[in-house]
């Protein structure tokens, strides 16, 4: 990369449009090496912590506490799986904010490693540091253990939130929860809400969506590629109130409810210039293609969908869809994760695919702060080294690529989700 994109491009400030900051792990004091392994993409070399349809889980792993750990704990993940991009990310990360010396984590440093993260943890400014340190000026946060969270009170002014609609989607009875345990009810009763009847229900959608600038939410986030299926075509009301008070609803009568309630929220969501975003690809791969959604979206013509994640391993569907749709934008965090390869041959069709500059962002999608440090970094070179590829070919000037750079780290986000300097 040219000396010069590549010191205009570190000294960019970020937006991040996306993380999974939340208070048990951002403010928790007590946080050692593994637990970053664990509660980090690392830890899904190890635990996918959803299930499958046909699987059962009780406890979260990437909620568990660690507990006591030894080399053969860390071991799991830096050996067995030290080749994944998670696992190199990470170390990566905590190689330079620890001052990690030969790059790895053996049996000879980690202890030292687990004791400084120990140390740096229990200093209440670290989180701010190091977000300064990665020049991230804003960051918006999916804190999906409680989707009401008002960000801004839970972690300073630097932060907002989204609203999770996943427990909405699953509120057919009190009895239900969405992967993440979240009752619709008990949001429901925080609103200060009475369901008596699905016409309540339904109200209870637009008290929600009201209230979401009072608690500095600036989306919708439909992570619901976890518990179903997509497509939220083929709406059926009649089959949506069957499943309302029963314990045990039809797939039927589930999936209509779901489709209900989604359609509703995109369409408040239109009204009000709120963005939805939407989690597509892996996830229950089987339904959570993108196409599933060009239903949705086109019903919707007036609601503005930001669609994640480069919708891995779908990625030339998806920019299939954003230069159909002209209400789509792209979330492009996590594809670096996975696979720096994959994004930047991704990054350099979406550049010439996308109709117009405005189209990209991206975030971190991040647990702990050292991997949203590492990730934020991780992009800075992958979007340097994509454009410069870009120049260098004659595709455009560097002058165009500094202005797409610029656009991608934080105008395009700014002006999406009406953000102030």
């Amino acid at each position: 990369m040219s000396n010069d994109l590549h010191a205009y491009i570190a000294d960019l400030e970020v937006i991040d449009v996306h993380e999974h900051h939340i208070p048990e792990m951002l403010d928790n004091p007590d946080v050692g090496l593994l637990d970053i392994l664990q509660q980090s993409y690392a830890g899904w070399t190890q635990n996918r912590p959803y299930p499958l349809p046909s699987e059962s889980r009780g406890e979260d792993p990437m909620l568990a506490a660690s507990g006591k750990s030894s080399w053969r704990d860390i071991a799991r993940f830096v050996e067995d799986s030290g080749s994944s991009m998670f696992v190199r990310n990470l170390v990566e990360s905590l190689t330079t904010l620890y001052d990690l010396s030969g790059g790895e984590i053996t049996p000879d440093n980690w202890a030292a490693l687990d004791a400084a993260i120990r140390r740096r943890h229990a200093d209440p400014g670290w989180t701010g540091d190091v977000l300064d340190r990665a020049g991230v000026r804003h960051v918006i946060t999916d804190a999906y253990t409680d989707p009401l969270l008002n960000a801004r009170e839970a972690f300073g002014p630097r932060y907002s939130s989204v609203a999770r609609i996943n427990a909405l989607a699953a509120g057919w009875h009190p009895g239900s929860r969405d992967h993440n345990g979240n009752s619709a009810h008990k949001i429901a009763e925080r609103l200060g809400c009475k369901l008596y009847s699905f016409d309540d229900y339904l109200a209870m959608l637009e008290v929600l969506v009201d209230g979401m600038p009072a608690r500095h939410q600036l989306a919708v986030k439909n992570a619901l590629a976890y518990d179903r299926e997509i497509n939220f075509d083929d709406i059926d009301e009649t089959l949506a109130r069957a499943a309302w008070g029963n314990a045990d609803p039809t797939p039927a009568q589930r999936k209509a409810f779901g489709d209900v309630v989604v359609d509703r929220l995109c369409r408040l969501a239109g009204e009000r210039d709120i963005p939805v975003q939407m989690h597509l690809g892996s996830a229950l791969i089987r339904g959570s293609h993108p196409m599933n959604v060009a239903g949705l979206v086109e019903r919707h013509p007036r609601t503005r969908f930001l669609l994640m994640h480069l919708a891995y391993p779908w990625s030339a569907d998806l920019f299939g869809l954003a230069f159909v749709y002209r209400n789509v934008w792209l979330d492009l965090t996590w594809a670096p994760l996975l696979s720096p390869s994959h994004f930047k041959r991704a990054l350099h069709e979406a550049i010439e695919v996308l109709p117009n500059e405005s189209r990209m962002m991206f975030g971190g999608d991040n647990w702990h702060i050292e991997e949203t440090y590492g990730t934020i970094t991780l992009f800075r070179r992958l979007i340097g080294e994509v454009l410069d590829e870009k120049v260098q070919s004659g595709y455009f000037p560097a002058e165009a690529a500094k202005r797409v750079a610029r656009k991608i780290l934080n105008e395009n986000a700014s002006a999406f989700f009406k953000i102030e300097s």
